[in-house]
């Protein structure tokens, strides 16, 4: 199904007990004023930061949510709600506010990425939702900041929409990979949409369709200037004579060549060699072929003469940590603060805010999480973006994400920029006030226990 952003049917994508709980709290007439908290409890192992990505893009997407009346008639087929229920359904219009961390900001375990504050039906309904759209965008950022990381200044360009978890991911991938740093894509809706340049060679099968390669590479050649040429589809050395012919012998102009198998190191050497003895040091030499962070920051250290990498399935699935461990639980309701005291689970209450701290050279030294309206040193990172339903900020640039996710690589302790993890992670506390509600709040709900087993 599409779910382009004037898509009627977004509203029907959620969990069913999502809805099923909004009817019993429309029957008891719970709806009230609540605040849900989005954030993540631990750092995957593989990470030493998490970049916060889509959180504000998501925020004006439930501003819009609505409910059609084909679609409210779609759930009356499930015989599960009443008609006044479906009515409101039928009705809804977000009305809370949305406070959000400006995309592309790092984020650290039990940080708010953003918080709602509406009625509590209007608030739970959009859990599904919105972390399945955060989700998807700092999972992908996270990945492939390291990319650019390991990759120390060459350009990175995604090859991933082939092997990626369907065609939403790999169109809101590209938001995220431009927020990131990456220098192009090969997905031209999303490099389109999302303003990210497209970039491309050719495969393996144009150069078999033909009978002799160089043939292939003359007519590539002739048709794009200035192109990429695939040189490993036989033999790469042979490869690189033939675009060295071409360029010498008949004057076409290649840009670059690309390699995709086998030792791609000592491939690169030897074709840096060739071109550099034709006096050919402007073709440059890109690789590609089952990339990760891992093995970029590997042929870089072998001394390797790459120019920049295409990756793909690594980052577009981020294979080695997919998942993040996000939660969006209710932390304040009815004037009254929430928690959650689950083992492994465990919540502060009330609304936040997050106070990123600084040293005298302007890096990042630490976090403080408080009350929403308390003060504390360093810069408060919870901003409003949707105030009474309505966006009450520009849309995140996603130029300006991007100059700012480079800023604040700068800024962090240079350790969490490894590829490796830390040993001591990045500090994060809680404010005074907060640990002594949280202790307040379950000292009333002990005793309240206590009382109604009585």
């Amino acid at each position: 199904m599409d779910l382009s952003a004037d898509n009627d049917a977004l509203g029907l994508l959620t969990d069913l007990y999502e809805l099923t709980m909004l009817q019993a709290h429309w029957h008891e007439g719970m709806n009230d004023t609540a605040t849900f908290s989005l954030f993540y409890r631990q750092m995957p192992a593989q990470r030493n930061v998490i970049l916060a990505c889509g959180q504000e893009y998501a925020a004006r997407r439930v501003s819009q949510l609505h409910f059609p009346s084909r679609q409210v008639s779609r759930l009356k087929t499930l015989d599960l709600f009443q008609d006044d229920f479906l009515q409101w359904l039928q009705d809804f219009r977000f009305s809370g506010h949305i406070h959000c961390l400006p995309e592309g900001t790092p984020v650290f375990p039990q940080e708010p990425l953003l918080e709602i504050t509406a009625p509590l039906m209007e608030a739970q309904l959009l859990e599904s939702l919105l972390m399945n759209y955060v989700h998807l965008e700092t999972v992908l950022a996270s990945k492939a900041v390291r990319m650019v990381l390991a990759a120390d200044g060459r350009p990175v360009v995604d090859f991933g929409m082939r092997r990626m978890h369907g065609s939403d991911a790999a169109l809101r991938g590209v938001r995220a990979y431009r927020a990131a740093g990456l220098a192009g894509t090969s997905n031209v809706l999303g490099g389109l949409q999302h303003g990210l340049p497209l970039r491309g060679t050719m495969a393996h099968s144009y150069i078999q369709a033909h009978d002799d390669e160089l043939d292939a590479f003359r007519a590539y050649a002739r048709l794009y200037p200035g192109t990429t040429l695939l040189v490993d589809t036989y033999d790469s050395r042979a490869g690189v004579e033939k675009v060295i012919h071409l360029v010498r012998n008949e004057g076409l102009d290649v840009g670059a060549i690309r390699l995709d198998s086998g030792d791609l190191s000592q491939q690169a050497k030897d074709a840096r060699h060739q071109l550099d003895d034709a006096g050919l040091q402007q073709i440059r030499i890109l690789v590609s072929g089952g990339l990760d962070e891992y093995r970029i920051a590997g042929l870089l250290a072998a001394g390797a003469p790459i120019d920049g990498f295409g990756v793909g399935t690594s980052m577009g699935a981020s294979s080695d940590a997919p998942t993040l461990d996000l939660a969006y639980k209710l932390t304040d309701y009815a004037g009254r603060p929430r928690l959650k005291n689950s083992p492994g689970k465990q919540l502060h209450p009330g609304r936040k805010q997050v106070w990123r701290q600084t040293d005298e050279q302007g890096h990042y030294q630490q976090d403080r999480i408080t009350a929403r309206d308390e003060q504390s040193e360093g810069e408060p990172l919870l901003q409003p973006v949707i105030q009474e339903g309505e966006p009450c900020r520009e849309a995140p640039d996603l130029a300006v994400t991007r100059e700012n996710v480079a800023r604040h690589l700068r800024k962090l302790p240079e350790a969490l920029l490894s590829l490796n993890p830390v040993k001591s992670s990045y500090p994060v506390a809680f404010s005074e006030r907060l640990q002594t509600l949280r202790e307040t709040v379950l000292r009333e709900l002990e005793d309240s226990s206590q009382n109604s087993g009585a």
